[in-house]
């Protein structure tokens, strides 16, 4: 089952897909996203994904605006102060994909107290006026520990590599990571290191730590990391272990020739990209005046020994597998949450 069917699926399990009645025309509004980071492949493709999207919307007169910002670097007071040049600039909506789930609620309050709709996703804010778009990172987290647990039954050590210190995202998949190792205590973490989502920084992360390191069975990753773990391993001589892959283009890669070479076996878990698509449209239907509840949880990505092959022929070179969103989709996650 592809994640656009599963998506489908679960909204029309849980809700007739009623079409939504037309309360407001938001030709005039205007959207900016607001991004902190674009340092990996996966916010490339994020950014990608809205531009190609977002695009087509403003051409079909759907939206007036619908502008990219992303900051130098990735700090809140950068990001904050971004977002209050947008209320500046008179923007009727500001999607958030943020630096931290606290440190920017102050600039969010100030949006919406303007009048300014702001939907947060992937990097979620908690400011109750703000709606969020999440999948359930901890359980992306977790599952790739019961994964494990078929695979190894025996167990064994576990290197774990991390995302952006500080972020939501990152802090939520490490915390059902470990919640997986308590429930399968057969495994242990022994060793831990931040990757920030990208190859480079986690080859030489896992390089700079392997020395220290007992016998590995598996590395568990967020996403952006397991081709950097994997040229680690080798250029240490370290027998590879079994390393979760992120969904990125050059991972999945990797993973068919081992696989075709040795029958090498891993699983591949991550946010859709195009999650930002889902944002844009739920912002704008917020601004055509639907009730939309504050939060949204999409199931995430997740990629498999039998269906690698399919997932890899669709996915960009040097991007991310991905799943772009309609409006038409939006309006079933929206119904469906009801």
């Amino acid at each position: 089952m592809t994640f656009r069917t599963l998506l489908l699926a679960t909204a029309a399990m849980l809700s007739a897909a009623m079409p939504l009645s037309a309360s407001a025309d938001t030709s005039g509004k205007k959207i900016a996203l607001s991004n902190n980071y674009a340092g990996n492949s996966w916010r490339q493709a994020m950014l990608t994904s809205w531009d190609k999207v977002t695009k087509e919307a403003v051409k079909a007169g759907v939206v007036a605006a619908a502008d990219p910002f992303t900051t130098a670097e990735n700090q809140a007071t950068e990001q904050a102060a971004q977002i209050q040049n947008m209320i500046l600039q008179g923007y009727d909506a500001i999607v958030i994909n943020a630096a931290s789930p606290t440190a920017l609620n102050g600039a969010v309050k100030e949006a919406c107290d303007a009048g300014i709709t702001v939907v947060s996703f992937d990097g979620i804010v908690t400011e109750p006026c703000a709606w969020r778009i999440a999948v359930d990172f901890k359980e992306m987290g977790r599952s790739q520990v019961e994964y494990l647990s078929k695979r190894l039954p025996e167990g064994g050590n576990l290197l774990e590599i991390r995302g952006l210190a500080g972020v939501f995202v990152d802090d939520e998949i490490s915390a059902g990571i470990h919640d997986g190792v308590k429930q399968f205590p057969q495994f242990k973490i022994v060793g831990s290191v931040h990757g920030d989502w990208a190859q480079d920084v986690a080859q030489r992360a896992v390089a700079g730590i392997l020395p220290s390191l007992p016998e590995i069975a598996a590395v568990v990753t967020q996403g952006g990391d397991g081709y950097g773990a994997a040229q680690a391993f080798e250029a240490a001589k370290r027998k590879t272990p079994i390393i979760v892959m992120g969904n990125r283009e050059d991972e999945l890669q990797w993973w068919k020739k081992a696989k075709d070479a040795n029958g090498y076996e891993t699983m591949s878990v991550s946010i859709a990209p195009g999650v930002s698509t889902l944002a844009f449209w739920v912002a704008q239907q917020i601004l055509d005046g639907k009730e939309v509840k504050k939060d949204l949880v999409v199931p995430f990505l997740r990629i498999d020994q039998d269906n690698l092959e399919q997932n890899l022929a669709n996915t960009q070179k040097g991007g991310v597998a991905n799943v772009e969103y309609s409006q038409a989709d939006a309006q079933k996650v929206i119904e469906a949450a009801k």
